[in-house]
């Protein structure tokens, strides 16, 4: 039987470790080859757009979609997940909360195989519904992480995320840019952080801009990173303007550009010195969907959650 799942039950179900460990092991198997991966195309609406993204993986027993309607007035995400040795819908699951859960997982994964050992503080410019699992998916993954500094031009919102969240509030987003981890989390089209805030041995992970014509970084950033590494090289040549632009310009070289599952896998080092800058480009897989997607699946079997369709 088909397996519906409200957001309600997936943030019942799934907890920040769950999504870190179905996000790391699905690394491993994008590394092993045993996931086939479909970068994300989008179509237009009237006054939206319709995004559809896939990836099989094998391994997993599972293949799936997520897809998601955007518009002005919000968006609705939906992950569908099939069996791969027979032909079952296994479920249909709510996306929204599965897919912050995951993409923080990710940057949680970045900031663990490539932060400075011992790194103490965490910068978030953006204080948006992303943000919140960026924070404590590193958190999580970073432990000896004692101070989170944020930054968003909504003052109340800042307040807001910072009370929840344990953060401290910063004047300037330069401040948040100046921390041993910076995360990018915002829509803004144009950058948000600059290369010279940065501290020597500084992460960056950046997650918000994921079509071409937006970047959160500057060029500086790119130039003063020696480790550069996307989740997918394939999907960000489409759509990561942040990597696109510099290229471009001969700022950065394809060819100096990894995958994170090639340092989750000890493939390449990300980092060789404690002072190296790294940078993490994040746009988000729908392998991931499908790794924690049946991650909620098997919890909601175990425990009877959901409704059959």
């Amino acid at each position: 039987m088909t397996v519906y799942l409200t957001e309600q039950d997936v943030g019942a179900l799934l907890t920040t470790e769950d999504a870190l460990e179905a996000v790391e092991a699905s690394f491993r198997r994008l590394a092993a080859g045993a996931v086939e991966n479909r970068p994300r195309y989008r179509l237009r609406l009237e006054r939206g757009i319709l995004a559809v993204m896939a990836a099989a993986d094998l391994e997993l027993g599972y293949a799936g979609t997520k897809t998601y309607a955007a518009f002005g007035s919000g968006v609705r995400f939906v992950v569908q997940l099939f069996e791969t040795a027979e032909p079952n819908l296994a479920a249909v699951i709510e996306a929204n909360k599965l897919g912050q859960l995951r993409t923080g997982a990710a940057s949680g994964i970045a900031a663990k195989y490539l932060a400075r050992a011992g790194a103490r503080t965490l910068g978030v410019i953006g204080c948006g519904w992303q943000a919140e699992s960026q924070v404590a998916s590193i958190r999580t993954a970073v432990p000896t992480i004692e101070r989170v500094v944020a930054y968003c031009r909504t003052r109340e919102r800042l307040e807001d995320f910072c009370t929840r969240m344990g953060a401290e509030p910063a004047e300037l987003q330069r401040e948040a840019g100046e921390q041993e981890i910076v995360v990018t989390a915002t829509t803004s089209e144009d950058p948000v952080l600059r290369g010279e805030w940065l501290r020597p041995g500084a992460l960056v992970c950046a997650i918000g801009a994921n079509d071409l014509s937006s970047r959160e970084l500057d060029n500086v950033v790119l130039e003063r990173a020696s480790f550069v590494c996307c989740d997918s090289k394939e999907q960000a040549k489409l759509e990561s303007g942040d990597l696109v632009e510099p290229i471009a310009q001969g700022v950065l070289d394809w060819l100096e550009v990894h995958e994170l599952q090639e340092v989750v896998v000890g493939e390449v080092p990300g980092r060789s010195s404690d002072d190296d800058v790294v940078l993490f480009k994040s746009n988000g897989l729908a392998a991931w969907d499908v790794a924690i997607g049946a991650v909620a699946l098997e919890r909601a079997r175990e425990r009877g959650v959901g409704r059959e369709l």
